[in-house]
């Protein structure tokens, strides 16, 4: 396996509008580390996994793989194993033929290929299918194909271009452990590119979140959770997303809208504009809450409602995740926010701590 190094990688298409896709990218991936891209469509995500894999050139900066820089190495030399959002087999090829075919460019004997196939398949669950042509296969069974052909070749790290978004519900479920067992098994280094946050949360050791403007912060699923650097992380990381709300700082407390104060204590002058942040799953009902309003709407997702809850003075509804029977719509209602559980965001959108006893510390 291999380590991967970014040193102020940039790319740029001459005589274009907007022509700095990337600026200044820079981060490290460890061997054997599962490193997830996350970030909104044109952030340019898919562009800077496609550099490190030599489809893309390189406008500035270096790529490192295992201290050897590779920013003129054609794709073929790298040891990289690369898979793509739309599979990209060969109909006319049975799966076996699909899977050797990297071994046989590579000229590799056939009793070595016959061995090294049969055990990819083994470890895919495609053992029965491997006369069949993709054509005969469902979309999770052609995305393991995919999956086989990138892992027969014994590459220094593997690159997974949003595997699954072509897949529905079920199967990028039952994908995503597919993934994570084969993590596991094979100690890989993988670098996996998607624009859904629940991918890179149940996938990653580390997660890399990319805007339009560049890296906007990284860190572990749950560093990333429960410690968003910004308004732009903390928007972005979680499902439902996190309630943003603009408030000013009063002595000891937040106010929202007209009548709502939190307390909070903070590094920032009174009569300051700041962003609350308020997650929809650490809002409780309670009778005496400090957020009151009117139920607006309820969706209802079975085990678990999501109570859309207007508050006077507040632009936007406080979304609330409730377990158990949800309020009548129409109706009052009153909700807290757990302990210790209040974000708050400067007037540039940087973290703010709290300087109350539990609070959550600012991420650098």
């Amino acid at each position: 396996m291999a380590s991967i190094v970014l040193a102020d990688v940039a790319k740029s298409y001459p005589g274009k509008e907007s022509a700095h896709i990337l600026k200044g990218i820079s981060f490290s991936i460890e061997d054997g580390e599962f490193v997830v891209l996350v970030g909104p469509s044109g952030c340019g995500k898919s562009t800077l996994l496609r550099m490190i894999a030599g489809l893309e050139e390189i406008s500035g900066g270096e790529i490192r793989i295992d201290g050897e820089r590779i920013n003129e190495t054609p794709p073929a030399r790298r040891g990289l194993s690369m898979v793509f959002q739309n599979y990209a087999l060969y109909a006319h090829m049975s799966v076996f033929e699909n899977i050797a075919f990297g071994l046989r460019l590579a000229k590799v004997p056939k009793a070595e290929i016959h061995t090294a196939v049969r055990a990819v398949a083994k470890m895919l669950q495609l053992e029965h299918l491997l006369e069949r042509r993709p054509p005969q296969l469902s979309g999770g069974q052609r995305q393991r194909v995919a999956i086989g052909r990138a892992i027969v070749r014994k590459p220094r790290a593997f690159l997974f271009d949003e595997p699954l978004s072509n897949l529905d519900a079920a199967l990028r479920a039952d994908m995503r452990v597919e993934i994570a067992r084969l993590h596991k098994q094979l100690g890989a280094t993988m670098v996996y590119v998607t624009h859904d946050q629940v991918e890179a949360m149940t996938l990653a050791d580390r997660i890399v979140v990319l805007s339009p403007n560049g890296v906007m912060q990284i860190g572990s699923p749950m560093t990333l959770y429960e410690r968003p650097a910004n308004v732009f992380v903390a928007g972005f990381i979680g499902s439902p997303k996190m309630n943003l709300l603009p408030a000013s700082v009063a002595e000891g407390a937040l106010q929202l809208g007209e009548q709502a104060r939190l307390p909070w204590f903070g590094g920032i002058p009174s009569g300051s504009r700041v962003t609350v942040g308020l997650r929809p799953e650490h809002l409780a009902p309670d009778p005496d809450g400090p957020l009151r309003g009117t139920v607006a709407l309820i969706e209802r997702l079975g085990a678990e409602s999501y109570v859309h809850l207007n508050v006077a003075g507040l632009a936007t509804p406080l979304v609330v995740a409730l377990r158990g029977d949800p309020p009548r719509e129409d109706s009052a209602w009153a909700v807290r926010p757990a302990a210790g559980q209040i974000h708050v965001f400067d007037e540039q959108g940087l973290r703010v701590d709290s300087a109350e006893p539990g609070g959550i510390k600012e991420v650098a």
